[in-house]
């Protein structure tokens, strides 16, 4: 993706990074259509494979905004929710409630980021740091829906 303007695009998730507020929890929102029709398509292993590839351009888009913008965190990049969310949704099944459940799951774990989120959060920086922390946010918050699908099924 080149030119600021195109990782602007992907960073922001096509816009949803740009909410006056919340706008981790919008880029959240956003990714759940794109999930839903990759789930959908090509299954959980689907889903993986996407967020990996997401989590690479999204790292590039970030980096770029890091160092275009000098804020080490804009709230405006949302690929990382996007990414996270994908993850965590690739750890249940194509239905309603597990999508609102790890809709959930995920922003709480993005918002408190428990260890080693929380460490990737203060230490990495640059389009790395952006991303690492919903990735590893993205395990509690996955396990979470998992462990829900298997008790009540989803």
């Amino acid at each position: 993706m080149g030119g600021t303007a195109g990782a602007k695009l992907l960073a922001t998730w096509f816009g949803a990074g740009l909410a006056p507020k919340a706008p981790g929890t919008w880029g959240s929102i956003a990714a759940l259509p794109f999930a839903w029709v990759i789930q959908w398509w090509g299954g959980s292993a689907a889903l993986v494979l996407a967020a990996t590839l997401l989590l690479l351009a999204g790292w590039a888009a970030a980096d770029r905004l890091v160092r275009a913008s000098g804020i080490r965190d804009p709230q405006s990049i949302v690929v990382d929710e996007v990414v996270g969310q994908w993850l965590t949704l690739a750890c249940g099944p194509l239905s309603i409630p597990a999508y609102l459940i790890g809709l959930i799951l995920f922003r709480a774990a993005d918002i408190t980021k428990p260890f080693p989120a929380s460490w990737a959060d203060r230490k990495i920086g640059g389009g790395l740091g952006v991303m690492l922390d919903d990735v590893l946010a993205a395990i509690y918050s996955g396990f979470g829906l998992w462990l829900i699908d298997r008790v009540v099924g989803l």
